[in-house]
């Protein structure tokens, strides 16, 4: 079963904020999530999770119904309950922005 991958307008921009080596270790990360995307440390429930590297972490949703993971944020371990906070406040949001209702 390979699950799609998808992120938000807010992951991509912070993404190619960064140096190239530190892409390219997340883009690793990212391409084994569509086999198994339940890796990472589990964030309070089974489906929102975190990638940890180098200091910074990557955080997405798991939606099994339609076989999506969507890619939400990337914070350091300063901002990380703030992010944290503010993804779970966005998660409505996020429903209707990777399983839109036709």
């Amino acid at each position: 079963m390979v699950w799609k991958r998808v992120s938000t307008a807010v992951f991509d921009e912070d993404f190619f904020k960064l140096d190239n080596s530190e892409q390219i270790r997340i883009e690793k990360k990212l391409a084994k999530l569509k086999e198994d995307p339940y890796q990472g440390k589990p964030l309070g429930y089974e489906w929102f999770r975190e990638l940890k590297f180098n200091g910074k972490r990557v955080y997405f949703l798991i939606y099994k119904k339609t076989q999506k993971i969507g890619i939400v944020a990337i914070s350091d371990k300063k901002t990380q309950q703030a992010t944290i906070d503010e993804i779970k406040r966005k998660l409505k949001e996020f429903e209707k922005l990777f399983n839109p209702t036709p």
